[in-house]
Formats: structure tokens, C-alpha cells, sequence
């Protein structure tokens, strides 16, 4: 059948108020050209970001009337520890509010200056953390990951070759660690096959380097492994999710993706010595390491997440949903990075709005656009959230499906938005920096038009 159905039936709804163009365009003003100052009432379709997104279901919800809020040793934890291990044979297991407070913890303990962490790519806040810690941040992509209309199975690999290079270059003295983050957010939500995982494992095998992986799409990337790789067809999504995570020694993991949850995350580490080390800076500034930050009801319906994700029937609807918006777009003529990510949508901004150079911002142009013609938030990739010492590959526009949200009726509402923003895309304008923050701009910049 060509009809995508959601495998799940709704049960509450959550009203979405409906505004004007006007309303929208005072409204933008008000915010200052970022939707992330927008209040959320006053959002359509809200595709800023898949993270904390995801409806629920009755299953969590029923969890979360179950959660033991004991200080330690909360029945909860233990419950979630268990899930976790089966899945990821991890013993080592930190819950954290979410997975920036993982990174934190982790680039904090092995972080540092001089050293240097190699990766595929790191998303915005990965590299921020790194940064924070005194060390750099090195991105490794594959030449196919900068080609939008390249249809490399598996444009998230990291270039090996690349990486042999760098460990040459800097010793292995100062790479305190290899990430690797499955799907790769910056580079479109692109997969990595697990024959790029396995070579980057036994690069780092060979220099004695440990592999971390950022696991927040673990479950796309694994239905990407099962359908794109010809030595796993038709192998269960659980058995390849865990063939990946066999092979790291540690893993940072943002629950508010794969967890289908509204906030919690995981921090695993094999190194004992290490662990000891995260446990105690985790009580310092997160809380007790049974429960990291988060109410006993949110370990609940973090475990029973866990379970959900791996479900084959979820990811192939999950899927389809994000390669039948984007085929919508490329239908109308609107450039994204093919093929289809697991988890967004990326327009090509470059390809949208030609007539906006990048120092003024194209990506955030879009974004703009989106808003006013149809209160559609979106989130700029591109030369915002670079920051202003880089110069992106590519100016990107990221459309981000919330997990179970929405449905097929909301994603051809966003297609029809952006084919007919497409065809008046000469009227949009470019933008300038009015304030913005030294880190993590893009989160709370203000703008004004050109």
C-alpha cells in the first residue's frame, strides 16, 4: 500500500491555534527574526527540533503513574537499568536530564586543552561542550556529505582515511577519544552503515583511541543499516542496534530522540575507573546516580521508550513519514539533502534563496519565511548556528518531525507551505546580527531584516 498509516490510534489532543499572516509577521518582529524567541501558542506546525517532542504513549503514561520518586535507589532506575542493558549490554549506567548534560560530564572528564575529538560530525551543542572544556572539535565527514543532491546511501560515515591523517598529525596522546553520531544531524540526518562504524572501531582498536558514540537516533540508524546495507537485510533492528553499540566504549544518548521521551538522557561508559570518575561529578552537579536530574516518572517512561523505538512497525512508519515529506519537496522543486535523513527534512537554503549571500544569513531567510506564510517553525543549519569564526558546507533549513505528533494532513499542510513560499522566493530578505552569545548563538540571537 502507497498510503502511510500512523500504527498507533489517538487518543488526546493537544488544539493548535490558528493565526493570521499578519498576526505571524508582528509576531516575528516581536521575536526579533528568531523562532526560537516565538512562544510556542503562537506556532502552527512546530518543527524547530525533534528533541522532548514526541507524544507519549499510554504505555509511558501509565509508567509515569508508576514512578518511585525515592532520592536513591528508586525501583524506577532499576526498571530503566534493565531495559538499557538488554539493549545496549552496557553495564555502566548514568541517567542524565538530558544529553548535553552527558557530553558535559563526559568532555569535562576527558576534555581538555590541546586535545582534539575527531567525529563524522558534531551537532551544535556536542561541540560546544568540547569546546567549553579547552579542546577542538574536528569534523569528518565523507566528500558525499556535502553534495545535497548526492544519494550516498550513507552520507554520515566519517572519512577513515581522514581520520589516519589527523591521529598522525596529532598523536594519540592528544585524542582523548573518537565520536561517532548515529544519524549524523549536521550532515542531514544521513546514516552511518555499520561497516564505517566497524573501520572507524578498528582505527581506534589499532591507536589504542576509545570510541564514544552519540547515540540519539540509535533505532533510525540501525532501520537505515537493516534497509540500505545489503549484509543486514531483514536482521531484527534490535540485534543491529546492539551490533553498534558492541562496538563502543562509551555512548552519550539524548532520550528526548530515540527515548520518546519529553526530557532524560544516558551516559555509559565500559571503563570502570572512568565511570567512578562520571558518578562523582554527576552528584556534584546533576544529582544522585540513581536518578541524574529526573523524576523517578520520567526513568519510567524512559525504560518503556526504549522498549517502543526498537518496534519495526514504528520506525518503518517513522520513516516513511520523513522520505514522503521530502519527496513532496523535491516534487516542487525545493532542493533538500538527499536522500531523506531519519529524523528531519533539510532544505538547501543556497538553492532556495540564491540572492542571499551567506553573510547575510540565507538559512535564517527561510526560516523567516516559513514562519509568516504559514506559522511553520523551522531551524536554521547554516551560517547562525556556525558562529561567526566558521564557514558551513552547506546553508541548511532543518525540518524536524516530532515523533508521533503529527500526521499525514500536517506534513503535506508543510509541504504546500514551502513549494509556495518556493514560488515567491525572490521576496525574501536577507538579515543581520543585531546581539548574539560568543557560544551557542543561534539559541538566542536577535536579527533585523535588509
Amino acid at each position: 500500500m502507497k498510503t502511510i498509516i500512523e500504527p498507533f490510534r489517538i487518543k488526546a489532543v493537544e488544539p493548535i491555534r490558528m493565526t493570521t499572516p499578519a498576526q505571524r509577521d508582528a509576531i516575528l518582529r516581536a521575536a526579533k527574526f528568531n523562532p526560537f524567541l516565538i512562544p510556542a501558542r503562537d506556532v502552527l506546525i512546530d518543527l524547530l527540533t525533534d528533541s522532548g517532542a514526541s507524544a507519549m504513549s499510554s504505555d509511558q503514561w501509565a509508567g509515569i503513574m508508576r514512578g518511585d520518586e525515592s532520592y536513591a535507589g528508586s525501583e524506577s532506575f532499576f526498571a530503566l537499568r534493565r531495559v538499557v542493558e538488554d539493549l545496549t549490554g552496557f553495564t555502566n549506567i548514568l541517567p542524565t536530564h538530558q544529553g548535553r548534560a552527558s557530553e558535559r560530564i563526559l568532555f569535562e572528564l576527558i576534555g581538555g586543552p590541546g586535545k582534539v575529538v575527531p567525529s563524522n560530525a558534531h551537532f551544535d551543542t556536542t561541540r560546544a561542550n568540547i569546546e567549553h572544556s579547552g579542546a577542538r572539535a574536528i569534523n569528518l565527514p565523507i566528500p558525499q556529505a556535502s553534495r545535497p543532491r548526492d544519494r550516498h546511501p550513507f552520507k554520515g560515515d566519517m572519512d577513515v582515511a581522514a581520520l589516519e591523517t589527523l591521529i598522525r598529525a596529532e598523536g594519540t596522546a592528544n585524542i582523548p577519544a573518537v565520536m561517532m553520531t548515529v544519524t549524523n544531524n549536521t550532515s542531514g540526518g544521513q546514516p552511518v552503515s555499520l561497516a564505517n562504524l566497524r573501520a572507524v572501531r578498528e582505527v581506534c582498536t589499532r591507536h589504542g583511541l576509545p570510541l564514544i558514540l552519540d547515540a540519539c537516533r540509535f533505532a533510525e540508524n540501525a532501520w537505515f543499516i537493516r534497509t540500505r546495507e545489503p549484509a543486514f537485510v531483514d536482521r531484527p533492528v534490535r540485534d543491529i542496534a546492539r551490533a553498534m553499540f558492541d562496538l563502543a566504549d562509551g555512548v552519550t544518548i539524548s532520550a528526548k530522540k530515540d527515548g520518546l521521551v519529553n526530557i532524560g538522557g544516558l551516559l555509559l561508559i565500559r571503563d570502570h575507573a572512568l565511570f567512578q570518575r562520571a558518578c562523582n561529578l554527576l552528584i556534584l552537579t546533576e544529582g544522585f546516580v540513581t536518578y541524574g536530574g529526573l523524576a523517578g516518572r520520567d526513568l519510567e517512561a524512559m525504560a518503556q521508550g526504549f522498549r517502543e523505538v526498537v518496534d519495526e512497525d514504528y520506525l518503518s512508519y517513522r520513516i516513511r513519514s520523513v522520505e514522503y515529506l521530502g519527496q513532496k519537496l523535491l516534487d516542487a522543486g525545493v532542493q533538500i539533502i538527499e536522500p531523506p535523513g531519519g529524523h528531519a527534512i533539510y532544505i538547501d537554503a543556497a538553492h532556495f534563496a540564491p540572492h542571499i549571500p551567506p553573510e547575510q544569513y540565507p538559512g535564517q531567510a527561510v526560516v523567516c519565511g516559513l514562519y509568516r506564510a504559514a506559522g511553520i517553525r523551522a531551524c536554521e543549519i547554516g551560517s547562525v548556528m556556525a558562529g561567526p569564526h566558521r564557514r558551513p558546507e552547506m546553508e541548511l533549513v532543518r525540518l524536524a518531525l516530532p515523533r508521533r505528533a503529527y500526521t499525514q494532513s500536517h506534513y503535506d499542510y508543510v509541504a504546500e507551505a514551502c513549494a509556495e513560499l518556493f514560488t515567491r522566493r525572490r521576496e525574501l530578505r536577507g538579515l543581520r546580527i543585531l546581539e548574539a552569545p560568543d557560544v551557542l548563538r543561534h539559541f538566542t540571537a536577535t536579527f533585523e531584516e535588509l
